[in-house]
């Protein structure tokens, strides 16, 4: 067994300063009050002055140190192999819009990473596909050449159709999909792929209050970095983040880096929506890591690091923020608690998912953990009660 000892310890609802954790295998078998001492052929590791709190779980991130999901067929893989060093236990590789080939080459490679000896790495998730089926008024960094109407004939090289088949070809690891309920077929195909199972996500969209509540009656249960590439609320036309903000069965990601929604309204929406029903994300891209300056690509187009990831043109194009920095801006800037701040970067992600037994420290839960200092810098990592010294490579232990 491994007992993590002296560390103020993260519960869903209180902090226990000190605590202990034990974990025997995969599992948390132990969590008590106090510090305990080493026993017997336990391995006992002094955590005092640090924080332990549930792995994170990033459910909107294209890439992170130089690596874009779509870049090749190992890039999930790469992905996944980096991320514990922040403090990710689990991820959603996300997608922009793009060709079928494209989207095809990246599911096989989630489906191969899912089954592949992942130790070492961060659980990989179903795939969040911002997809093709999204307004082009509020495409944000989205290839406008890759928007498509569900059903609309063959534009260009294929057709919404040919989207379509294949996520019903790989239904196993579509997870999210981004969604512009407005428009045309839009409803219809919300419906149908929420039927088979997928996370519909309202986002990228110019939606009317009414046509987003057409889109949750239909089965949409998420929306995508709430504020960001949707109109504003207005007292008069309240829109799509108004529905957001008011329906309970709407959980909404929120980036979480101080430059894509202002604190305030992040206040606003933690206070609307409750922990329960937010999840911090990245949108992090390939410039995430990175120093500022650094060049690198998003669905094969050039970003540059700055306080967030910008095309050639200025365009916002994702931001370079990593989920550790994330929680860090919840406690420091928003004024999060440490429990909320692990709830909306941990739990709440795990239900919306419906992911069993992860996003908590709990006796029975399995071992996915984030240690963090005092300035929250991750220095120890465990998935699934392997340690990943540092947050970098796995430990003999």
């Amino acid at each position: 067994m491994i007992v993590l000892s002296g560390a103020d310890v993260v519960l869903p609802d209180r902090v226990l300063r000190p605590g202990t954790v034990v974990l025997d295998g995969d599992r948390i078998v132990d969590v008590s009050d106090g510090v305990r001492a080493a026993t017997g052929s336990d391995r006992h590791i002094d955590l005092h002055g640090h924080l332990i709190v549930p792995g994170f779980i990033d459910v909107h991130v294209h890439g992170v140190e130089g690596t874009d999901t779509l870049d090749s067929e190992s890039a999930v893989r790469t992905i996944a192999a980096r991320l514990p060093r922040f403090g990710v236990t689990a991820f959603c590789p996300t997608s922009l819009a793009c060709s079928p080939q494209v989207l095809r080459r990246m599911l096989l490679s989630i489906r191969e990473a899912r089954t592949a000896d992942s130790r070492g790495a961060a659980r990989v998730l179903p795939a969040h596909l911002e997809s093709n089926f999204i307004n082009p008024d509020y495409k944000g960094a989205q290839p406008l050449e890759c928007l498509r109407l569900p059903h609309a004939k063959v534009e260009g090289d294929f057709s919404g159709a040919d989207i379509l088949a294949e996520i019903a070809a790989a239904r196993a690891e579509v997870g999210i999909v981004t969604i512009a309920p407005e428009l045309d077929g839009a409803i219809d195909v919300i419906r149908d792929l929420a039927s088979h199972g997928h996370h519909i996500s309202l986002g990228h969209s110019g939606a009317s209050y009414e046509e987003a509540l057409a889109g949750i009656s239909a089965g949409a249960r998420q929306a995508t970095h709430l504020f960001n590439r949707m109109t504003p609320i207005n007292h008069r036309q309240p829109g799509l983040a108004a529905a957001v903000l008011e329906r309970d069965e709407i959980t909404t990601e929120v980036v979480c880096d101080g430059v894509h929604v202002h604190p305030s309204m992040v206040r606003v929406a933690l206070a609307a929506k409750r922990p329960s029903r937010f999840m911090a994300i990245t949108d992090g891209t390939a410039g995430s890591g990175m120093p500022r300056g650094t060049q690198t690509a998003i669905g094969g187009r050039r970003i540059t690091v700055g306080d967030i990831a910008s095309l050639d043109d200025g365009t916002i194009a994702g931001s370079v923020l990593t989920m550790d920095r994330a929680f860090a801006q919840l406690v420091n800037v928003i004024g999060a608690s440490l429990v909320d701040a692990a709830t909306v970067c941990a739990t709440t992600p795990a239900r919306a998912l419906g992911l069993k037994d992860l996003g908590v420290v709990a006796t029975g839960a399995i071992a996915d953990l984030a240690v963090l200092d005092h300035n929250f810098r991750v220095t120890h990592t465990f998935i699934g009660g392997n340690l990943m010294e540092s947050g970098r490579t796995p430990s003999n232990l």
